[in-house]
């Protein structure tokens, strides 16, 4: 159950410049992981998952070696991609929630708000686009399939009725990927819909 939310591409595009620039002095472990996550980013959303690991090492402007270090094979590099994908839409939940709601619905709550933060499309189609390219990968798939259930046991413990839960998130996961196809809602529609949708999860939990 992935919602579309903000693109991290613009994030992986600045750490990939700041790489061809010459920033490398001072640079940590950590640092370099994420810039060869974000050239591979770049690269699979440019030339598919078939991108070699020298390609992905190119982008990062490091050595194929230095790659391996951080990330032993290619399905390794794809999973950790992936993973940083699905971590990324929960955080967006997660930053949702309200401190002062600790009632049942209150994680539905949250997914509905993060899933309606307005995008821009560019950027969400690129996002698509890479994990559209991503879950053609088995390990990925499964990976996917292992955050849907997660997701889905969550929000089930959340307190909303079925019925209501199914159709709200429905509606949140399909409004968010909106401008996928087209160009985005007014803002009045979403902050429309938005309440709308909490609305009926207020009800439904209060009985």
């Amino acid at each position: 159950m992935m919602a579309a939310t903000a693109s991290m591409a613009g994030r992986y595009d600045t750490a990939v410049r700041e790489v061809r620039v010459g920033r490398t002095s001072g640079r940590t472990s950590e640092d370099t992981r994420r810039l060869v996550l974000a050239a591979a980013a770049q690269a699979i959303r440019t030339h598919g998952t078939g991108a070699t690991l020298d390609r992905i090492a190119d982008e990062a402007g490091i050595s194929k070696g230095g790659l391996v270090y951080h990330f032993a094979s290619k399905d390794q590099l794809l999973s950790a991609l992936a993973q940083e994908q699905f971590d990324a839409f929960r955080s967006e939940v997660e930053g949702q929630l309200s401190q002062v709601d600790g009632g049942p619905g209150r994680l539905v709550r949250a997914y509905i708000r993060a899933s309606l933060i307005p995008q821009d499309a560019d950027e969400l189609r690129e996002r698509f686009a890479l994990i559209t390219q991503l879950l053609t990968v088995p390990s990925v798939l499964e990976l996917a399939r292992r955050d849907d259930i997660r997701w889905t046991e969550d929000l089930e413990r959340d307190g909303v009725p079925e019925p209501v839960r199914v159709l709200v998130l429905a509606a949140a996961d399909g409004f968010g990927g909106a401008p996928l196809w087209a160009s985005g809602p007014p803002e009045r529609v979403r902050e429309q819909l938005q309440r709308d949708l909490i609305a009926m999860v207020d009800r439904a939990v209060e009985g």
